[in-house]
């Protein structure tokens, strides 16, 4: 990949709210702080989520069609993603998309909205 994903972000109008969303679903850490812009995020509200060493940079596609929604969405790697989805509603997430498994590539995916209505991939095994 030339290019490759740097950052990402989480927008919503309660930042507390997703920051102990994603917290307690993929135990990130994510104090609060200051955004690297002030059209970002409310000061003191934004938190950079620092990758542990060792992790890899992510894949990217790009695809669509006829009756598919422009959109985009990273996905989140976990060990399973029907855990993940049902942890995800139990923390006021919901479902968009259910597990969806690919036996050739060996993974299963899922879409979850997060409490603001971003949209988030998690990706698994098959």
């Amino acid at each position: 990949m030339g290019n490759p994903v740097v950052h990402f972000e989480l927008i919503g109008p309660d930042p507390a709210r997703l920051r102990e969303f994603y917290s307690a679903l993929f135990g990130w850490d994510a104090p609060a702080g200051a955004p690297v812009a002030p059209a970002i995020s409310a000061s003191a509200e934004y938190s950079f989520i620092t990758p542990e060493p060792g992790w890899a940079p992510a894949a990217g596609g790009i695809g669509g069609g006829e009756g598919f929604a422009p959109h985009s969405i990273f996905y989140v790697g976990v060990a399973s993603v029907s855990d993940t989805l049902e942890a995800a509603q139990q923390l006021g997430g919901t479902v968009a998309l259910g597990p969806q498994r690919n036996e050739g590539a060996g993974i299963t995916i899922g879409h979850l909205r997060d409490p603001a209505g971003n949209l988030i991939g998690v990706a698994g095994p098959a």
